[in-house]
């Protein structure tokens, strides 16, 4: 697991580990990112399934309920298949948009 910040945003992104040993060590050290945007980057992985993007949802629906932005990023998944409940873009700077477009709906009250 690789951490790096970029102002207010937190980019987590996993290599080796298994997606549920990467939940697992993000809700351990969950006090670290709570106050930042996250994005959990995934595209180094060569398979994510629905199952494992459902392994985020408690923890991306806590986040988004305290006014912050989480976002996975993997080219690897079948964007129809996910959710509405949790976001999934396939590149880094698709983030980093919904980030910005959700810090204006916020601004603005949505």
């Amino acid at each position: 697991m690789i951490v790096d910040r970029d102002g207010n945003i937190t980019i987590i992104t996993q290599e080796k580990a298994s997606v549920k040993t990467l939940v697992y060590n993000i809700e351990q050290s969950y006090n670290t990112y709570k106050n930042y945007h996250l994005i959990v980057n995934l595209s180094s992985i060569d398979k994510i399934t629905l199952q494992d993007v459902i392994e985020f949802l408690r923890l991306s629906n806590s986040h988004r309920e305290d006014k912050k932005s989480f976002v996975i990023v993997s080219d690897k998944v079948n964007l129809d298949e996910m959710p509405d409940e949790i976001v999934v873009v396939p590149t880094m700077q698709e983030a980093f948009d919904i980030i910005e477009m959700e810090d204006i709906e916020r601004d603005l009250g949505f």
